[in-house]
C-alpha cells in the first residue's frame, strides 16, 4: 500500500474503533468469553493476512533471529495476547466510552518508547501532543 502514512494511522483508528464496537456487541449478544472473543477474531486475522502476505513469505529467512525473537515477543505475546485478552475483558466488563479511550493510549507508550530506547527525539509537539492525549482521555473516562 502507497497511501500517506497519517491516512493508514486514521483508517487504523476507525477500523479498530468500528471492529470494537461489534467485538463488544458480538461478545455480549453470544455470551462469549473474551477469550473465545478473542481466539475468533485471531483465527479470522490469521486467515486473512496470512493470504495478504503470502507473497512475502520468501523474504522470512533473511530476517534473521533477533528481528524474530522481537516480533514474536512484542507482537505475537505482548501485543497480540497479552494486550488483547486485556482488551477483550475490559471490553466485556465496561461500556465502549470508557474503554476505547484508556485502551487506545497504545500510541502514548509507543512514542515512549521510541524516545526512551529507539533513539527518538522528544520534541515540544510530542510533549504537547501526548498531554492533549492524556488530558482528553481523562475528561472522556472520569465521572
Amino acid at each position: 500500500m502507497n497511501l500517506n502514512p497519517q491516512l493508514l494511522a486514521l483508517l487504523t483508528a476507525i477500523a479498530w474503533g468500528v471492529g470494537g464496537y461489534f467485538e463488544k456487541k458480538g461478545l455480549h449478544l453470544g455470551g462469549l468469553s473474551p477469550q473465545l472473543g478473542i481466539t475468533l477474531r485471531t483465527a479470522v486475522a490469521f486467515i486473512i493476512l496470512g493470504t495478504v502476505s503470502f507473497p512475502q513469505w520468501k523474504t522470512l529467512p533473511q530476517a534473521g533471529p533477533k528481528a524474530l525473537t522481537m516480533m514474536i515477543l512484542g507482537g505475537g505475546v505482548v501485543a497480540g495476547a497479552v494486550g488483547m485478552l486485556c482488551f477483550y475483558a475490559a471490553l466485556k466488563g465496561a461500556p465502549l466510552t470508557k474503554v476505547m479511550p484508556i485502551a487506545f493510549t497504545s500510541p502514548l507508550f509507543g512514542a515512549l518508547m521510541g524516545i526512551l530506547l529507539g533513539g527518538e527525539p522528544l520534541t515540544w509537539k510530542a510533549v504537547a501532543g501526548m498531554l492533549m492525549t492524556i488530558g482528553g482521555i481523562i475528561l472522556l473516562t472520569i465521572g
